[in-house]
């Protein structure tokens, strides 16, 4: 049992919304940090770094993750049946070892169909040592998860520090990079990364009813996006705003052709906050949609989507006529449009453009039940027939994020995942589409999207349709549809579950102290 008071706030939720991190503290002993460091050391200078396979060679690391720090964190932001993803890595910073400033700014490489703003994903980055400025932190940039484009001196770099247990935990498309290490001691952090089950129906965290308040640091003015996230995240759909402090839309209209990016986007950021009594600016708003500026571009995608009927056909016609940037933004501003959108999307799933499809699919799936039963059967329809295997996995994601409801999503996951492992080779074939040679790192991507659906969806679904598909994914040559599969069949803990579990376990079965430098 959750204990509440390690829950988060709503100040450190609304910090994790704006700026995308949080810093906290685990408060085990120094002399258990300092014991698993030294394994850690051991482990990397005498076998070589072991990758997704840090925790079973080091096994005390869960320790760290099943604090009720952690714990109280990871259910305030992701919800409380979270998981801990087969993914993970101790990433090793010698010292000296980097060019002048340390490495890249990048966003890690992601494991949905699409990078999502609403928090699906977080991770954690856990220090077993203290950590100071010259040990060479992973630098954070406050406020950019929602960027594809790095928005470079705009932004603030952070370099968190602390004692032994700090970590930071981090909206998953935040921007990140290795800072230099300039002392002379080897620097471990732990790279933990973690998937949300389901969409929120109500606020996880020591909710108090705290409106959206804009904390110090934010590169940029995101009100409608950053309420899209606040009222997703509290299970709600949008409250009515408080005009009284907002300019009239005509005043408003006019800054959007402002010279200054900053002028632009505030403008589209207050347009939006009218909300429908600014319709009349939709048209000339979804220009903006395709600012050379992101951050202005993101707000005008986000002010339509909180404008109903008006707003929502603009984001429509974008997704369907605009660039293939145009259509992704228009994407992300659809998902606050809500019940609005749903049939001009389930529409855009015939489209000739398969982008503007996957799109569509995406959508539809964070729209989650809402989304209905007819967008259920078009999805069903685009997971079975599409001819872009990235659109059928966005069909095959959304189903698992809009749940049974309709008792159609379980047998078809199911099917879909069976089907998936059984066509299985042994290496992707070559292909020039770039969707396909992006994310090398999976190696079933319809049946690795399936598995995870399947773990969201299963236990409301027929027990040995669920469990027959699962024990085949058991067998897949993808260590992740295997991993999604296994823990799938933890979730459903039925008796038949687990007698398929432990003859898994039995051959899977890792022994900590087995190594290649051990005598057996």
């Amino acid at each position: 049992m959750l204990d509440s008071q390690f829950l988060l706030t709503d100040e450190q939720m609304l910090q994790f919304v704006t700026k995308g991190y949080l810093v906290l503290r685990n408060e085990l002993p120094e002399p258990f940090h300092r014991r698993v460091m030294d394994r850690i050391y051991h482990v990397l200078h005498e076998e070589g770094n072991p990758g997704n396979n840090i925790l079973p060679r080091v096994p005390d690391i869960q320790q760290f993750f099943d604090t009720p720090v952690v714990r109280g964190a990871l259910a305030s932001v992701l919800g409380p049946d979270y998981y801990m993803h087969p993914h993970r890595h101790c990433h090793y910073n010698r010292p000296g070892n980097q060019a002048p400033g340390g490495g890249q700014w990048h966003k890690d490489g992601y494991w949905s169909s699409m990078r999502s703003h609403r928090p699906w994903w977080a991770m954690i980055f856990y220090y077993t040592q203290d950590i100071t400025e010259e040990l060479g932190p992973t630098a954070v940039m406050p406020g950019t998860q929602y960027y594809e484009k790095f928005i470079g001196d705009r932004g603030e770099t952070l370099l968190p520090t602390g004692k032994a247990g700090t970590m930071v935990l981090v909206h998953f498309d935040l921007w990140h990079k290795a800072s230099l290490n300039v002392s002379s001691l080897d620097r471990y952090m732990l790279k933990f990364q973690f998937v949300r089950l389901r969409a929120p129906e109500a606020p996880s965290w020591n909710y108090r009813g705290s409106e959206l308040v804009v904390p110090d640091g934010t590169p940029a003015l995101h009100l409608n996006l950053w309420r899209d996230v606040w009222d997703w995240l509290r299970g709600e759909r949008p409250a009515p705003e408080d005009r009284s402090a907002l300019r009239d839309p005509e005043t408003l209209l006019a800054e959007l052709s402002a010279e200054d990016a900053e002028t632009r986007g505030r403008a589209a950021d207050e347009l939006g906050l009218i909300g429908e009594a600014a319709g009349s600016a939709a048209a000339e708003l979804a220009k903006r949609v395709g600012d050379e500026t992101e951050t202005t571009a993101l707000n005008a995608a986000y002010a339509l989507g909180s404008m109903g009927s008006e707003g929502a056909a603009q984001l429509l016609r974008l997704m369907a006529e605009g660039t293939h940037l145009i259509a992704e933004r228009s994407a992300y501003g659809l998902q606050r449009a809500g019940a609005a959108a749903v049939p001009g999307l389930i529409g855009l799933l015939r489209h000739d453009d398969e982008k503007r499809r996957a799109l569509a699919a995406f959508v539809l799936g964070m729209a989650g039940p809402a989304a209905g039963a007819e967008a259920v059967a078009a999805l069903i329809a685009a997971s079975r027939g599409d001819g872009s295997e990235w659109v059928r996995r966005n069909a095959v994601e959304a189903l698992g994020m809009i749940g049974n409801g309709s008792g159609l999503v379980v047998p078809e996951l199911a099917a879909t995942l069976t089907e998936a492992v059984a066509n299985e080779t042994e290496a992707p074939p070559p292909s020039g589409d770039m969707y396909i040679n992006k994310q090398n790192y999976i190696v079933n991507k319809i049946g690795y999207t399936a598995a995870l659906s399947l773990l969201r969806t299963g236990r409301d679904g027929e027990t040995a349709t669920v469990i027959a598909a699962l024990e085949q994914a058991l067998l897949s040559k993808d260590r992740y549809v295997r991993a999604y599969a296994a823990e799938a069949l933890t979730h459903l803990r039925t008796p038949e579950a687990v007698d398929v579990l432990i003859r898994h376990y039995r051959a899977a079965r890792w022994c900590p102290d087995t190594h290649k430098a051990s005598a057996f």
